[in-house]
């Protein structure tokens, strides 16, 4: 057969409750200041891909000028 419930203090109704609505409060909080965080790392990798680019197509077309060169020697064409 089933007990009758644990009546459970209202100080320790009061604790539970607090600490639940601090956690979250807590969590809202380190939330919002980790977003701004990472909006900030974003805009900073935007830059540099936006560098990083460039950097890679002018390599890619440096190496296919390149090859197109070794080409050319390979199949004796003179320019």
């Amino acid at each position: 057969m089933s007990q009758a419930p644990v009546k459970v203090s209202p100080l320790i109704k009061f604790g539970r409750w607090s600490f639940l609505v601090l956690g979250v409060a807590y969590g809202a909080f380190n939330q919002s200041r980790l977003s701004k965080k990472e909006a900030k790392i974003r805009e900073i990798e935007t830059q540099q891909k936006i560098i990083r680019d460039a950097k890679l197509a002018e390599e890619k077309k440096r190496n296919a000028e390149a090859e197109i060169r070794a080409l050319e020697a390979l199949a004796g064409i003179k320019k």
